[in-house]
Formats: structure tokens, sequence, C-alpha cells
């Protein structure tokens, strides 16, 4: 197997670029004595939503609790539907399914995030091939991914006139914004995944949710502890899923640079499209959008070939995602699918490949990556 120069990611080096105040977080929290929904937490979760400008934060155990603790405090269960996309990570439609839910599943746009007329076809009914029943759509998962905002006024637009909830995957763009308005505002609440390689990644799994609204709020922070707003006592049927102190801790840490690392990133993604342009479909921007680039995208027709190019070239790259979930044998059938079939997600999923894009990579393996992908598309 080559060996990987320039890693398309690489988490340890987001440990050693602050490894001396991660370490004294560490320190400080295993010194504390409290290990669980602590002082550490209660800290990341308001400086997190500041950072988000929401009201208010609530960690839990990873990303897709998140999504699945805001679908029970809205209520969302058994009968209900809940439009999302299938170019996604498997977790957005795992979490509507584990709520007894139904993922209606909406094609996308050339940005990669949800198309609004697929959005509206969905709500308007024209909708073939489902398995089961017509749901009775409740909500809207909207997820934004690659570090890119989805065309929120037109959803907003959309789910207000249908008078649906929204809810925000916020997983891949931690800091992206859209005429300056940031993620996780345009909803009742939005979901973070704070999984090793995010923009904003922890030390092992992590997650948060954010909203404005106090009362959705109050009933997450129940839930999230078996149901209990007095320890001990379910008021209401809850889950156990808890941000440990430690994990907080070092997210306080990394919080603190993640406006800078975002930057860097952008910076990256300027370099490779000045040195990439015209020689390949790049990322588009949505029109005033603030984006993270969690992850760099281009795109190719027999993308597999290029990618084992690079491989051998000593340049490591992913795809995001090779198969939409649904046709992934554990989801075929399951799902409402809007307009019967997903054409773009359908294509995207067979030609996307993403760029080595971490905030400490260097120009020169950024130069090196350009170099190895100028060279394989002549190849």
């Amino acid at each position: 197997m080559a060996d990987i120069r320039v890693p398309q990611a690489d988490p340890k080096a987001g440990y050693l670029a602050h490894k001396a105040e991660i370490d004294a977080a560490v320190t400080r929290a295993l010194d504390s004595g409290w290990y669980i929904l602590g002082q550490e937490v209660a800290a990341f979760e308001k400086e997190f939503a500041a950072f988000e400008s929401a009201a208010h934060g609530i960690g839990v155990a990873n990303g897709t609790d998140a999504l699945e603790i805001i679908l029970r405090g809205l209520g969302i269960g058994p009968g209900d539907g809940v439009v999302t996309v299938s170019h996604t990570a498997v977790a957005t439609v795992a979490s509507i399914e584990l709520v007894g839910a139904t993922p209606v599943l909406a094609d996308i746009d050339a940005h990669y995030t949800l198309s609004p007329a697929a959005l509206e076809a969905a709500l308007a009914g024209d909708m073939s091939g489902g398995a089961g029943d017509k749901p009775k759509i409740k909500a809207v998962i909207v997820v934004h991914l690659y570090g890119q905002i989805a065309d929120m006024p037109a959803i907003a637009a959309i789910a207000k006139k249908h008078g649906i909830a929204i809810i925000e995957d916020c997983a891949q763009a931690h800091g992206a914004t859209l005429g300056g308005k940031p993620v996780g505002s345009w909803g009742n609440a939005a979901a973070f995944s704070l999984y090793p390689t995010k923009n904003l990644g922890a030390f092992g799994d992590g997650g948060i949710v954010t909203t404005n609204d106090g009362i959705l709020a109050e009933k997450i922070r129940a839930i999230r502890e078996y149901g209990w707003r007095k320890r001990y006592i379910s008021d209401i049927s809850g889950m156990n899923t808890r941000l440990d102190e430690l994990h907080a801790a070092m997210l306080r840490v990394r919080l603190k640079y993640l406006a800078a690392e975002n930057a860097r990133r952008a910076a990256i993604a300027g370099i490779y499209d000045k040195e990439l342009a015209g020689l390949c479909p790049l990322p588009l921007r949505r029109d005033a959008a603030g984006h993270v680039f969690h992850q760099y995208v281009i795109r190719r027709a027999g993308r597999d070939a290029l990618q084992a190019k690079l491989r051998d070239l000593g340049i490591g790259t992913n795809v995001h995602y090779p198969m939409p979930v649904h046709l992934q044998p554990a989801y075929a059938g399951h799902s409402w699918l809007a307009q019967g079939k997903l054409p773009v997600t359908e294509q995207a999923s067979e030609e996307v490949l993403s760029l080595p894009m971490f905030p400490q990579l260097t120009d020169a393996q950024v130069a090196e990556t350009v170099a190895a992908l100028k060279a394989a598309l002549k190849g």
C-alpha cells in the first residue's frame, strides 16, 4: 500500500497544535473530582451557544443523539414523517428511525444540500416509491453539508407555509453563516456532532444541541438524563446521553481557536480554487454564505480511479458519501422518496471526492496535493 504523505484528515494534529492547553484542561477536569455534567460541561454549553448566537446549549454523547433528542423534544414519533436528504451521513436518517418516525427522502441541489423544490414536492404530497402508508410530515432535518449552509431562507419559508418544525443538522458546519446569520439559528433547534474530525472535534464522541426556545431546551435537558427534572424522578420518558467533563474541558480549549481554524480552512480552499480552476468541477459557494470547509469536495466521473491514482502518489482522500442512504441495504424500503427517485443525489455519490482538508495542513502539503491531482488528471 502506498505511503500516504498528505492525509485527508488528521485529528492528532488538532491535539498537537494546542497540546499544552489541552493537557492542562484534562488535568483540571480530573483534579475536580466531578466527571459527569459538572462545571466544564456547563461552561462549554454556555460558550458554544454564544459562539453560535444561541440562547441555550445542551451537551450530549454524540451527534446522532443530538438529532434524536431534538426529535423527542418536539414530540415526533411513530406515524410521523421527517423530510431529510439521502446524501448525508447515515446518522441523520438513523435518528429519525430511532424515534419510530419515517424518513421522507428528498433530493439535493448543486450545493449538496436540501433542494427547496424537492422539499416543497414532499410536503405537497408529490411522493411515490415509499414503503407503507404515507406518513404525516411533522419536521424537516436540514443538513448543512461539507461546511456550507443550505438555502435556509427558501426552506424556512416553505416550512412556515406547511407548519412543520425545522431541525438543523450542523455536524459539518460549526461556524457557517448565510447573510451573517449562523447555522442553528434558522429553526427550532440544531444538532452538532463533536466527532474528532469535525471543525470543532473532541478526542472521542460528543455532541451538543442549540436552541433559542427555552421551553424546548428545558425538555431536552430532562430527556438527556432519564427524563429527570428532579434527580431520580423521571417526569417524562428519557434517555442517557451526556457529554462528559473531560471532553468538555478539551472542547473549551479548541473552541477558542475555531474561528481562526475555520479561516485557515477557507484559505486552503482558496489555494485549491486557484490552482485547480478548469481542471474539474470545484465546490460551489452559495451567495452570501460563510463556508467553513469541513470538506473540500471536487467531482470527477470515474472518481474511484482518480482516488486510486492519488493514493499511489501519497495523497489521502475520502468519499463523503459513496452510497446514498436510500440505496444502503439496511434502509432500502424504509423510507418515502420525494419524487420517486433522487437523481442529483445518486450522481453526486458516484463523483464526489474529498481532498485533504484540516487547519494544520501546510502550504507545502497543499502544493503537493495540487501537483499530484494535476498529474493524476492528466494521466
